[in-house]
């Protein structure tokens, strides 16, 4: 064979290949919800497209928050006694690095990009920053009770609440210093801040509602009550009316759970009206949207299950059995080995 042959040859098969590669589907991350069992030492993982348990992540005992980045490469837990950070490599569902902490943590909150995770100390009146990739704390901030961090999808920015100074502070992570702190009118609990950073959403103890805030002006806009229910009983959430409060990604609805009722609201900001409320189990304690805004999951911790809803029908889809006192949950693509 001729060289001008040989060549024309190798060319039409490299390109036979190469348009091969691009019809053949390439493997899909898997949809998943990760609930942290808090009186247990596990995490029962979902798989929200079958909406079965689809195994179980020993992390230790009492774990609490959750959190991860945007890629679903790894998760990040806290885990109250043993007063440490965990990082699980959700391709082996391995515990791959363990971190001390300086006291009893709380709920995370990591940047997109995985970079940072900020971890409240409710025993030592502190917020740690952990560098990932250094593998350690590089900054502790002093924060009266704090309670819960939080990320509206920038890598520069993380935000913790002070239950003890009712107010939720932002923190720069270029200077890892505060730049704003937004008084509330209680103790703060969950709360949702919008990706511009101009409103905040949170709910407050002994309060069956929530709170919303504008931010420039660190006045309050309104106070929203849930409908009218008895006093909660909730033994994992004393003084908690309202436990549960997330955005939709879309930023039009609120969703809000009702620990008194055991059911979720879902409240939707350009109308200002709720729905009708969502049945999800005893003692709904934490939501959780996946990422493209198909499913809600509620954590129940006086069931010990979590609900599935299809936030479209806004009906649930199950009731998935999980380890016991469900607490934080997160739901977000893994993906492929």
């Amino acid at each position: 064979m001729r060289a001008g042959t040989r060549w024309l040859v190798m060319a039409i098969l490299a390109v036979s290949a190469f348009g091969l590669s691009k019809v053949v589907p390439a493997k899909m991350g898997s949809m998943k919800a990760f609930v942290t069992n808090s009186l247990a030492d596990t995490v029962t993982v979902i798989d929200l497209n079958t909406q079965k348990v689809s195994s179980t992540i020993k992390v230790g005992k009492r774990v609490h928050g959750v959190c991860a980045p945007a890629n679903g490469e790894k998760l990040f837990f806290t885990i109250e006694l043993e007063k440490a950070f965990k990082v699980v490599d959700t391709a082996t569902n391995q515990v791959t690095q363990t971190i001390a902490l300086p006291g009893l943590p709380n709920q995370c909150a990591s940047t997109p990009d995985g970079h940072y995770v900020a971890v409240p100390i409710r025993s030592g009146d502190s917020v740690v920053i952990i560098d990932i990739p250094m593998g350690k704390i590089v900054k502790e901030l002093p924060v009266k009770m704090p309670h819960n961090a939080y990320n509206t999808g920038r890598n520069d920015v993380l935000y913790v609440s002070s239950m003890g100074d009712h107010q939720i502070n932002r923190i720069d992570l270029k200077t890892m210093e505060y730049t704003d702190k937004i008084p509330t009118d209680g103790i703060p609990r969950p709360y949702a801040v919008t990706k511009n950073e101009k409103t905040l959403y949170v709910a407050l103890s002994d309060y069956h509602g929530f709170e919303i805030v504008d931010i420039a002006s660190k006045k309050q806009i309104a106070r929203v009550d849930l409908p009218a229910a008895p006093p909660a009983d909730c033994e994992l959430e004393p003084h908690t009316e309202t436990h549960g409060l997330a955005l939709s990604p879309n930023e039009k609805e609120l969703w809000v759970t009702s620990l008194a009722d055991g059911g979720v609201y879902v409240y939707d900001i350009a109308t200002k009206n709720f729905s009708k409320e969502i049945l999800t189990g005893a003692c709904p304690n934490w939501i959780g949207f996946s990422p493209d805004g198909k499913y809600v999951t509620v954590s129940n911790c006086g069931s010990n299950d979590a609900a599935i809803i299809d936030a479209k029908s806004r009906q649930v889809l199950a009731k998935v059995p999980t380890g016991e006192g469900p607490k934080r949950l997160l739901a977000m693509v893994v993906p492929a080995s």
